[in-house]
């Protein structure tokens, strides 16, 4: 049997969430590999909405789920959300749950200076979730890090933060701010502690023991393609590796053992935050995209920006990070449109291309060439076959097919679990 990895197709936002879950039926082990708790994942399971932001998903099933060193862990955000968790009945236990000794801290510092950046008065800013992701990132690439392990030796926990506020107070007196105390930090991380460390343990260890005994594993990745801090729209992006590559450098696999690719994608396109977006509407089309598919973020809480699906940049995401396979989500949105558009090139300086350009001002230019679809009248909410589908919806998933060079695997066609037409299952492999 294969382990799959999946991952966003586009900004981010695309329903990973309820893909994950219901592979996770199928899985043995669950991963988070990258990220932080700007991630948000809705599960809606028999009524009850659980919304996860740092834990993986395959909680909810009560599935073994792994915290990878790729990702970066606020340890009070971890404490929240296990309990509130607990108050809607699921209870992991250290068993069932593990967080990597080798993740990198997210703490209050962090959370400052994302919102001192965030807060500039020259407009110049990039539409974070102000969670101290980026800085957490920072000062794990400038080797400053906290990381989940020094929380159990205080000794050695000071000299570390001595080190973290060295950095952190120069900036913090640059900005006009009062310096950090370094007790202080240090006396909040040891009473955090014991919330976290029962958790700790050497997640490298436990996959390839997983691996060794062919067990499934399902490797969860936050955001989207389009937001990969190199293959992204740049700057507007975050700030680790989102692709399908990242699951064996951030849980402590080899690429070897990443057998298939799932890339989710919406039958339209969101996006939150700053940055470009070519088939944007702003109009009310755009409006009632948002509206029926309630398009507000899990974490923020922030209204998402909606357009035309855009063949283009999902195509190209299928090529950078390999993806084999298409969850398409939200189809029951597009009910009873009498006409749909998908992007399927651009014209950038009188020339027709069929790429994303890197340059941001060449991204800024972009006009959307676009290919006209016939609506349908039936409904496509709660669809479980292909039979179920009207036959306009069944031409615009094989278009879409057609135009990313990809198949459509599983489609999604409400928030409900089960709700799923599976026409390739990823643990079969390639």
């Amino acid at each position: 049997m294969a382990n799959v990895v999946v991952v966003g197709a586009q900004w981010g936002d695309e329903g990973k969430g309820k893909i994950v879950d219901w592979l996770s039926h199928r899985a043995d082990l669950v991963a988070r590999f990258q990220g932080g708790h700007n991630a948000g994942h809705t599960l809606v399971v028999d009524g009850t909405t659980y919304k996860l932001s740092l834990l993986p998903s395959g909680v909810v099933r009560g599935k073994t789920s792994l915290i990878g060193n790729g990702v970066v862990i606020d340890p009070w955000a971890f404490a929240k959300e296990l309990e509130r968790l607990k108050g809607q009945g699921v209870k992991p236990t250290p068993e069932t749950l593990v967080i990597a000794e080798n993740a990198a801290l997210i703490l209050p510092v962090h959370r400052d200076l994302d919102e001192l950046r965030e807060s500039r008065d020259d407009g110049m800013t990039i539409g974070t979730t102000r969670r101290g992701i980026g800085p957490a990132y920072e000062d794990k690439v400038g080797r400053r890090a906290i990381r989940v392990i020094d929380l159990a030796d205080e000794e050695f926990l000071t000299n570390r933060v001595n080190d973290l506020l060295h950095h952190h107070n120069a900036l913090r007196r640059g900005y006009g701010r009062e310096e950090y105390d370094p007790a202080e930090l240090v006396a909040a991380l040891m009473e955090i502690a014991p919330s976290i460390l029962p958790f700790v343990g050497p997640v490298w260890k436990k996959l390839d023991q997983a691996v060794r005994c062919d067990q499934k594993i399902l490797f969860e990745g936050a955001q989207g393609v389009w937001l990969d801090v190199d293959h992204g729209t740049y700057p507007y992006v975050t700030s680790s590796n989102t692709v399908a590559g990242q699951a064996a450098a951030g849980s402590g696999v080899g690429p070897r053992d990443l057998s298939f690719v799932l890339g989710i994608a919406k039958a339209y396109t969101t996006r939150v935050g700053e940055g470009p977006f070519p088939t944007e509407l702003s109009d009310d089309i755009g409006h009632k995209l948002g509206e029926r598919g309630n398009e507000f973020g899990t974490v923020t809480g922030r209204q998402r920006r909606c357009g035309w699906f855009d063949a283009v940049m999902v195509k190209q995401a299928v090529t950078t990070t390999g993806i084999d396979g298409v969850a398409l989500t939200k189809l029951d949105v597009l009910d009873g449109f009498t006409e749909l558009k998908v992007c399927v090139g651009y014209k950038l300086g009188g020339k027709r291309i069929r790429r994303f350009p890197v340059s941001r001002v060449d991204q800024e230019a972009l006009q959307p060439v676009y290919e006209t679809f016939e609506g349908w009248d039936g409904s496509t909410k709660g669809a479980r076959s292909w039979a179920d589908l009207p036959a306009n919806a069944v031409k615009y998933v094989r278009r879409i097919e057609e135009l990313i060079g990809c198949q459509v695997s599983l489609l999604s066609t409400s928030p409900e679990r089960e709700d799923v037409i599976l026409m390739k299952d990823p643990f079969r492999g390639r």
